[in-house]
């Protein structure tokens, strides 16, 4: 089983369809701080719906494709990062993250981020990692920030929200920045 140790009590693991009963109740337990920025958080309301959409991503990451991942504190979900793309003859992949309120100002999400780059770039060859946000999530831009990422700009009414156009800012960093702020392991 993957299990990434964040913290004593955090850990950083596959979110699979088999866990979509415990991602419901995580979703519905989080859904107030998470709807504003996550479409996902309004359309999965049961244990079925959370299975389509864990799902979605099993077959993805079969197909070398997206991946999804939570993050438990203290044994109970209390979020998750995904590569919503990953495209590999592109070279490039997206991030995104969420967190439960309750879980915020630890470094989990910078720390998982990170990790996922690292992955991306040093294992897979990745050149460019994204980073879309809405301009009005501090949080995530601040993360992005710490993450090294720059911003390049922001595309227009691009994002559908309650049938309303949003702009979102794209961030991004490239290998070579990863890698020279952060190179890779060596075995002794």
């Amino acid at each position: 089983m993957l299990r990434h140790r964040l913290a004593p009590d955090a850990d950083l693991r596959a979110l699979e369809p088999w866990l979509a009963a415990e991602f419901a109740a995580y979703v519905h337990r989080a859904r107030e701080h998470l709807a504003p920025w996550l479409p996902w958080a309004r359309t999965i309301v049961d244990e079925e719906t959370a299975r389509q959409f864990l799902q979605r991503y099993a077959d993805q990451q079969a197909s070398d494709g997206g991946r999804i991942y939570g993050i438990w504190l203290d044994g109970e979900l209390a979020g998750g990062t995904l590569f919503r793309i990953f495209e590999p003859r592109t070279s490039t992949c997206e991030i995104g993250v969420w967190l439960s309120q309750e879980a915020q100002g630890r470094g989990l999400i910078q720390q998982t981020a990170g990790l996922m780059i690292d992955w991306a770039v040093h294992e897979r060859g990745m050149n460019r990692v994204e980073w879309r946000t809405f301009p009005a999530n501090e949080r995530s831009i601040a993360v992005a920030r710490r993450l090294g990422m720059k911003r390049e700009g922001m595309l227009r009414e691009a994002f559908p929200m309650d049938g309303v156009g949003q702009d979102i800012e794209v961030w991004s960093i490239l290998a070579a920045e990863w890698r020279a702020a952060n190179p890779p392991a060596t075995s002794g």
